[in-house]
C-alpha cells in the first residue's frame, strides 16, 4: 500500500543549551561503552564537577543523543524527534 505522510506542524528548533530542549543527560562514558553509534560529533558539556554529560531526548526508540548542528522537532502533539542540519530542510519547509 502506497501512503503519504499527512502534514503535521512542527516547531523546529536548533539545539542549544539552556533551551530546555532536552529531556537529560548521559555520562559521555556511559555513552561511550554502552552505545553502539559514532560519537565523533556527539554534544560534550562539562559539570561543574567535572563530569563530561551528553543531551538527549527520549521518542519511541529511546534516548536519542543530540549531535553537533542538530535541530530538536517538537510536533504538535508534543512528540520530540531529532534530525542533523543535513536533512531538517529536505524534510520541514519553513512557514
Amino acid at each position: 500500500m502506497k501512503c503519504r505522510r499527512i502534514a503535521l506542524d512542527a516547531e523546529v528548533v536548533k539545539y542549544e543549551l539552556g533551551k530546555n530542549l532536552e529531556d537529560g543527560f548521559e555520562p559521555y562514558s556511559d555513552v561511550v561503552t554502552k552505545g553502539w553509534f559514532i560519537t565523533d560529533n556527539l554534544i560534550q558539556i562539562k559539570q561543574d564537577n567535572g563530569l563530561i554529560v551528553s543531551p538527549y531526548i527520549i521518542d519511541r526508540r529511546g534516548r536519542i543523543f543530540i549531535c553537533k548542528g542538530d535541530y530538536v522537532i517538537i510536533d504538535s502533539d508534543g512528540t520530540k524527534h531529532v534530525c542533523g542540519e543535513d536533512k531538517i530542510f529536505s524534510r520541514y519547509e519553513k512557514l
